[in-house]
């Protein structure tokens, strides 16, 4: 149960008129896989021999392989609701010991505009300019033929982090206080979308229609029946202002 993780400086970032300072953060350096994903959906962490408690909120079983037959070593694990990669990201803080979570759309947003000199203007990291997917950092409508594509085969932006634009678009954790009429929103676009709609800025709110199909009643908090483009990355705070340097996290 390994997973890349890159450390990302302080700094500021302005977004819709407004100053938003950013901590140290580790970053998970492409978004969280099915090899990763499917620990925590099957339980492969609990011995079989049931020696071992497991208070562990999962999701439920999937009616249709969950990798919607894209992929799935090495692909970004998708199609589950934000509640599914919180409750991951619970999960995944128990088994470390560190504190795990979604980014906030503030930090998304600065950890996916380091400076790329691929990247389509001369972008500055935390200077609120736009980046843009291009076909050397991003699988988009224009180059991925419809399917989700192996994480890390792009180029990374300047802080070693890949795959924030394109493949599948990323949740981000609710506003505080946030009312549940505004919904789950997903960032930095999908293969789906053409390269123009795959930027930094770039936001989805969830609706009904990824997951119409679901015959619940009420609909599952754990997937999203027609939803095949929505994945995540975590993030962890690491209190220190001078590290920038990279690092595996493992099992413990």
């Amino acid at each position: 149960m390994a997973f890349e993780v890159v450390t990302i400086p302080p700094g500021t970032i302005d977004i819709d008129g407004n100053t938003h300072a950013i901590d140290p953060l580790a970053v998970s350096v492409t978004e969280v896989t099915w090899d990763l994903y499917d620990v925590y959906l099957f339980a492969l962490d609990v011995p079989e021999s049931g020696g071992e408690s497991d208070a562990v909120s999962r999701p439920s079983k999937p009616y249709v392989p969950p990798d919607r037959g894209y992929g799935h070593a090495g692909y970004p694990a998708m199609g589950m609701t934000r509640h599914a990669a919180v409750e991951f990201c619970a999960w995944l803080s128990e088994k470390t010991g560190d504190k795990y979570r979604l980014p906030t759309r503030a930090e998304w947003i600065y950890l996916s505009e380091a400076s790329n000199p691929l990247d389509r203007h001369d972008d500055r990291s935390g200077s609120g300019e736009t980046v843009v997917a291009t076909a050397a950092s991003a699988w988009t409508e224009e180059n991925a033929d419809y399917t989700t594509h192996p994480v890390g085969k792009k180029t990374p932006n300047a802080w070693g982090i890949r795959d924030t634009l394109g493949n599948v678009a990323e949740w981000v954790a609710p506003k505080p206080g946030q009312r549940p009429k505004d919904g789950p929103l997903a960032m930095g676009g999908s293969f789906l979308d053409p390269s123009a709609r795959c930027t930094s800025r770039d936001e989805t709110l969830q609706e009904p229609f990824w997951n119409a199909s679901d015959p619940q009643i009420p609909k599952s908090v754990w997937w999203l029946a027609d939803c095949d483009f929505v994945g995540f990355r975590v993030v962890r705070e690491t209190g220190d202002a001078d590290s920038t340097s990279g690092t595996k996290e493992g099992e413990r």
